[in-house]
């Protein structure tokens, strides 16, 4: 690696301060919104959601650091990098505990979560979700394709999956749909990236499993997240789809079983 001038190190030093003052005050920001959270107010799942934000701002101001130090520097920086993925993390866990985690359940299971924020509409809970999903992304690529983080980012995304579908509200879903409401095309494009992102996960799910680590657990989440797919084409009176994800899920748990029979026998053998 070739050899950083005093130069180059002066000229980042000044192209990033703007950057790591931001970092910095919003790690501020973080710690009054949490406390504001905690209490007992009505208005405190409102102000969670804002801390998504504010976590998502965070990880950006540190993905653009890199960005930084990659055109100036011509290096990575990890440091930076590493802490975009932690900020990604609170981001992703905030919104878990306002809306659930949960892959695949009836909406009725998390219906009174959502009832607290019933005030944040659809056009935002769309950006929202749209914001965080771009923000993993372009932290995927700033790591890159050989990164040693890439199968922590196949648990990212699936949790983030969950949670971009978790936030949407099927109560009004089918009637937001209609052209005449306000939020027809976040709702439309919000559905569609639900779909998107839950049979992306369980792609990766299954990737992960037979090119990485061979847990049936992976497999399982893979096929969990097949079944949240069907169930939101069953929803939404899709019934081409859902016949189609049947097979699928099928198929894959025909797999699994067969998978796990074998690494049954293998073990005996061992």
């Amino acid at each position: 690696m070739a050899k950083i001038s005093d130069s180059d190190r002066h000229v980042y030093s000044e192209k990033v301060k703007n950057y790591v003052s931001a970092a910095k005050n919003l790690l501020k920001t973080e710690k009054d919104l949490l406390m504001e959270t905690r209490a007992d107010k009505p208005e405190a799942p409102l102000r969670k959601l804002v801390l998504v934000d504010e976590m998502l701002n965070l990880a950006s101001n540190y993905i653009a650091v890199n960005g930084v130090s990659q055109a100036v520097l011509k290096v990575k920086n990890e440091e930076a990098l590493n802490d975009a993925r932690k900020s990604l993390y609170k981001a992703v866990i905030y919104l878990e505990e306002l809306v659930s985690n949960s892959i695949d359940a009836p909406f009725s299971d998390y219906e009174e979560k959502l009832a607290a924020i019933e005030a944040f509409d659809a056009n935002q809970r769309y950006l929202l979700v749209r914001k965080m999903g771009f923000s993993i992304d372009l932290l995927e690529q700033a790591y890159g394709d050989n990164s040693k983080w890439r199968w922590t980012f196949v648990e990212l995304e699936g949790r983030f999956a969950a949670t971009a579908k978790n936030i949407m509200d099927f109560r009004n879903a089918i009637s937001n749909k209609s052209p005449e409401s306000p939020y027809y095309e976040s709702t439309v494009y919000h559905l569609r990236l639900i779909k998107e992102l839950l049979s992306r996960s369980a792609s990766r799910y299954r990737d992960k499993y037979e090119l990485s680590t061979q847990q049936m657990l992976d497999f399982k989440t893979g096929i969990n997240f097949l079944a949240a797919l069907r169930r939101i084409h069953i929803v939404l009176s899709e019934s081409e789809e859902a016949e189609e994800i049947k097979k699928k899920l099928a198929i894959w748990k025909t797999k699994m079983d067969t998978d796990t029979k074998k690494q049954e026998e293998a073990k005996k053998r061992a």
